[in-house]
Parts: C-alpha cells; structure tokens; sequence
C-alpha cells in the first residue's frame, strides 16, 4: 500500500471534502468488511486499506501533512526528521492531548469513525457486533460545544461529569469533530461556526468589497485576522475573486507553534446607479480602452 494514494483507495480526487471522505470510507468498510466477506483475504485487506486511508484524510492535520509529504510521513520510523518528529510516529502515539492509533490486530480508537460516536459503533449498527478488532473497554463520551474563536484560542471550560464539577482544556487549534481525551473519557468538540471567518483546515479564508476604481487604481485596506486587524495593500489592476495571502495569520497547528494561512478573496462591487457624468466618463474610459491606449 506504500505506494498507493489515499484518495484513490476511497475513490476521490485529492480535492473531496470531508463529507465525501466519510461517505466513501462507509460504503467501502460495509463493502469489505471481514463479516460479509468470511476467509476473503483480498476484502480483509481492502478493509485494512481503506481504514488506513480514512484515518489519515479524516484528521485534518494528519490530511494536510499527507498533502505535503505522501506517504513517507506515515511510515514505520518516519518520526526522525518529519513532521511528527520526536511526537511518537504518525503509526501511533499520543500529540497532546490527542491519542491516534492504527495497528492491524487490537485498537483502532481515537479518531473519528465515520461519524459514529464510538469506534465499535459501525460493526454493531450494520453487523450486530462481531468487530474484527475485539472488543476493547468502553471509554465515556461527551460532546462539549465551544465558540469559533475558542477552538482558535484554546479555552478552558467547567463542565460537570458524574456529579462532579472539573475543568477541561481545550488546546488551541482543535477543529470541529475532533475527540479530546481526559483520563477517563473522552471529549468530542462541536465548534459554532463563524459569521466572518471560514475555516479549511488550519487556514482561515474571508472575503473583502472593493470598488470598481479601488480594484483598478489600487488601494490599501484594513482586514480582521483571528490576531486582530492588519493592512493589505491592493495591487491596481486587481481582479474580482483574486485571493491574496496573509502568511501565518491562520490557526496554530495543535500542540506546534506552526500556524496556517489567512486568504483574502477580493469581492469588486459595480454601481448600479450611476450619475450622468459618471456614465460619461466611463463612456470616455471605454472609448480609449478601444483606441488601442492601453
């Protein structure tokens, strides 16, 4: 499977979202599951295939290291000198307060499973237990909504859990769907969306209107970063739905002090009602553009 590419295994192109990642990893799983397919070798491994696939395009850490590096980053012993050095290895391990796992023979837990709230919860749902794995000890699980900027941030939040008040940290960077774990349970974040900012993996992507002569003659103008307010210089000539980047304005990785991008994608407004000068000059502008001047 070395050299073999995730996306193809599930049928995607590098692309898809993660919706089509997790919907494609179901209808493969069910496929080959080692249930339906007893002493099927070829769909034992396929089974393998495809899990391995997921849990690495599922996370979104783990998918944009893949974008970068492929394979290599999630081999044996690629820890030394890769992007998980000195982490543990991407072939298990503990970043932070995040435990990913994936051995061929016991845990498969700690990364979310095709959207179901326990690992196990796909071979009992579709095949009433009987996972090839076994069965491990349950591990409690709670959903704990936080604010866009708190995910961004990192936040500390009291909750109460078998009648007792305690406090849990959520480290900056987490992203919607990803599982915390504190000692005994577990902690699947909810992250509220933003009405501003949109997030794609650790990048942050906003939209800013420009007018007509700002786009062509150029101008400097103010934009709100997750860090606060910084200014973008507008190069004249612009085009409507150019993007520009704001290098390390992003999110912080979790547990790294590596941070994504911020993409500003320019919105030029036309007027819709325009005096009788205004429409004479633009008329003029027409007409040289036509002249050959420019």
């Amino acid at each position: 499977m070395a050299d073999k590419d995730y996306y193809q295994i599930l049928g995607l192109s590098k692309g898809a979202s993660s919706d089509e990642i997790k919907k494609a990893y179901r209808k493969l799983a069910l496929e080959h599951h080692p249930d339906r397919n007893k002493g099927d070798k070829a769909s034992e491994a396929k089974f393998k295939e495809v899990t391995k696939a997921y849990e690495v395009l599922s996370d979104p850490q783990k998918k944009q290291t893949y974008d970068q590096y492929g394979h290599s980053a999630f081999e044996q012993g690629a820890g030394a000198g890769g992007p998980f050095s000195g982490a543990g290895g991407p072939a298990g391990g503990q970043y932070g307060p995040f435990t990913y796992t994936y051995t061929s023979g016991g845990n498969m837990g700690g990364f979310d499973f095709g959207g179901f709230s326990d690992p196990f919860d796909i071979f009992e749902q579709f095949f009433g237990g009987g996972s090839p794995y076994g069965r491990a000890q349950r591990r409690a699980t709670y959903s704990l909504a936080i604010d866009f900027m708190e995910a961004v941030k990192g936040v500390t939040k009291k909750v109460t859990v078998d009648g007792k008040s305690q406090n849990v940290k959520i480290p900056a960077g987490v992203d919607n769907g990803q599982r915390v774990r504190f000692g005994t349970y577990d902690v699947v974040v909810e992250v509220k969306p933003h009405s501003r900012f949109k997030r794609e993996g650790y990048d942050v992507i906003t939209e800013e209107e420009i007018s007509f002569p700002q786009a062509a003659l150029g101008t400097e103008i103010k934009v709100e970063t997750i860090d606060g307010e910084v200014k973008l210089k507008i190069p004249s000539g612009t085009q409507p739905n150019t993007v520009i980047r704001l290098s390390k304005k992003g999110i912080r990785f979790v547990n790294s002090t590596n941070k994504g991008d911020h993409y500003v994608k320019i919105k030029v407004t036309i007027p819709k009602n325009l005096s009788s000068k205004q429409k004479e000059l633009l008329r003029e502008f027409d007409g040289v553009k036509k002249s050959g001047w420019f």
